[in-house]
């Protein structure tokens, strides 16, 4: 298995970093410096971990493991493979020696066998858009060790959720979904917090906001999967980025996106627009 940025540091943390949060019963939220990294299941049970956290993390998302589940989840299920939701993952398979899975269109990404294009700075935004220029965009080596979500929408391990493709932002973006209490795990398909901004990222202020801009590539899967999700009308919400939404206001918030998505959402100008 191969990570090229496993070891990088990257001094970006919020002022969430590490205080975990109860999304429902069984869906826990633990932030790990700008990203969720999420353990969805029964504590007692054991349960899937969803995305891998940021580079040189992997000690604290497995102490998190072990006070949620008492010990190693059995499986990690990827919504996507930039580099802040895979960050320590050779590291967490090595530890714990537990199968990953992602979307077929995903696996090159995570095979060695392709790159993501590569971020894109001029995009109108802030201080973390100007950053990204730096942020990596290669692709990892999982080997065998990673494998296609079953096609008919189920999650191994995970009864009872299914996921939905949601591409936009990458080709196999995916998002997860239980249909008897509608609680969603959106990935970055949209965020509450506006990611570009170093600001209102390091104090995690609430906003409704499209996919990271600066690293999305095709705006329109990006709406069109907006739309596929306010029609599943969740009662919370836990995105890739931000603060989770629940009832109300995130009913409001999902609609006024779908709906006025090329305002809020897309930026004005950019490589990828």
């Amino acid at each position: 298995m191969e990570n090229s940025f496993e070891h990088t540091f990257f001094p970006m943390t919020s002022i969430t970093s590490g205080i975990g949060k109860e999304i429902v019963p069984d869906v826990y939220c633990y932030p790990n410096q700008i990203v969720n990294v999420l353990y969805v299941g029964n504590p007692a049970d054991g349960g899937v971990m969803v995305d891998a956290g940021m580079p040189r993390s992997a000690d604290k998302l497995i102490e998190a493991a072990e006070e949620r589940f008492g010990g190693k989840p059995k499986a990690i299920v990827l919504t996507h493979g930039h580099f802040d939701h895979v960050g320590s993952i050779v590291e967490l398979v090595e530890q714990w020696g537990i199968p990953v899975y992602a979307h077929e269109l995903e696996l090159p990404y995570l095979t060695g066998k392709a790159d993501y294009p590569p971020a894109d700075p001029s995009v109108d935004g802030g201080l973390v858009t100007e950053m990204s220029r730096l942020f990596p965009n290669d692709g990892i080596n999982l080997d065998a060790n990673v494998q296609a979500l079953p096609s008919d929408g189920t999650i191994p391990e995970l009864p009872g959720w299914r996921w939905i493709h949601t591409p936009g932002h990458t080709p196999g973006h995916v998002s997860l979904f239980r249909d008897s209490d509608r609680a969603l795990i959106a990935g970055d398909a949209f965020v509450t917090v506006k990611q570009e901004s170093l600001y209102k990222v390091l104090l995690q202020q609430k906003e409704i906001s499209g996919p990271p801009k600066y690293f999305t590539t095709d705006w329109r899967a990006a709406h069109e999967s907006v739309r596929k999700l306010a029609a599943l009308q969740p009662l919370s919400a836990v995105t890739g980025h931000g603060i989770p939404m629940f009832g109300e206001e995130l009913r409001s918030n999902l609609t006024m996106l779908a709906d006025d998505f090329e305002r809020i959402a897309v930026p004005e100008q950019g490589r990828y627009v």
